[in-house]
């Protein structure tokens, strides 16, 4: 893969963003920056990577032409005040609007600028390998709210329509057209953060791509909270748990056919899929 960091003078950001993403990046990525209108490499972006333990003091200021930009991969443009140079063609595209540190002068502004763009880069490093996910027909927030009647108010009027069904206790909204299920629960007596997250859910297709959830997750090495097993209390449904990096639960779920239905076990709790 071929990344081409560009803005104008090619003295500062997308210098820095080259030294970063050479210490950041896998080894087989390729890295370049360039500029619309090159200047000089900037003394102050030099020293704020110094700092950072990566030396950029052999790098140069290079016009689009030098890095040839049509071979690129994907084009990380860092502009904010002025107009970013435009590679015309198929490539993949992001937009880093980053404050240009020489305006500012000091070298806290460099220090900024690079902290901005390691923080973007190190996301970028963990997207690049990221595999094939779950073929997703739906998603599922739930939500604990303070005050169930005044939360439903805001999410009617923000999803432009009532809830589907509500309870004493919850909420839940549907937009088939978005592929969005939310439900709002009230917490129950206890203080909690409003809008704070409590679970959430992705619809897949049916038994099979539970079970393939699984495996892809096991492959990614994601937390698994609970594996895949077929509920057959409450609503019943197949499911896979996990947790996200922070805590927070997914639910992963395919609505049982009604075969399956017919064939439900008696008095049987769950059926293990692995």
């Amino acid at each position: 893969m071929r990344i081409l960091f560009l803005c104008v003078a090619n003295s500062a950001r997308s210098q820095m963003a080259e030294g970063l993403a050479r210490a950041m990046l896998p080894a087989g990525v390729e890295v370049a920056s360039a500029g619309s209108a090159p200047g000089t490499l900037h003394p102050r972006a030099v020293a704020a990577m110094a700092e950072a333990g990566i030396d950029i003091s052999g790098h140069r200021s290079k016009p689009l032409e030098a890095v040839s930009p049509e071979t690129a991969d994907l084009i990380v443009t860092l502009c904010a005040e002025e107009v970013c140079p435009f590679v015309p063609g198929p490539v993949r595209r992001l937009h880093w609007p980053v404050a240009d540190p020489a305006a500012a002068g000091d070298v806290a502004a460099f220090r900024n600028a690079r902290d901005e763009i390691g923080a973007r880069i190190a996301v970028l490093a963990r997207l690049l390998d990221v595999p094939e996910g779950p073929p997703a027909t739906g998603f599922h927030a739930g939500l604990q709210v303070r005050d169930l009647a005044e939360s439903t108010r805001f999410y009617a009027w923000l999803l432009n329509g009532w809830p589907e069904a509500w309870t004493q206790r919850s909420a839940a909204f549907r937009r088939p057209d978005l592929n969005l299920d939310l439900v709002l629960t009230v917490a129950g007596g206890e203080p909690v953060p409003h809008g704070l997250p409590v679970q959430l859910g992705l619809a897949l297709p049916d038994r099979a791509a539970v079970i393939d959830a699984y495996r892809r997750a096991l492959a990614l090495g994601a937390r698994i909270e609970s594996p895949p097993r077929t509920t057959w209390t409450g609503t019943p449904r197949h499911e896979l748990g996990l947790a996200d990096p922070d805590g927070t639960a997914i639910r992963l779920y395919a609505r049982l056919t009604p075969s399956e239905l017919a064939a439900r076990p008696t008095g049987a709790a769950a059926t293990d899929l692995t």
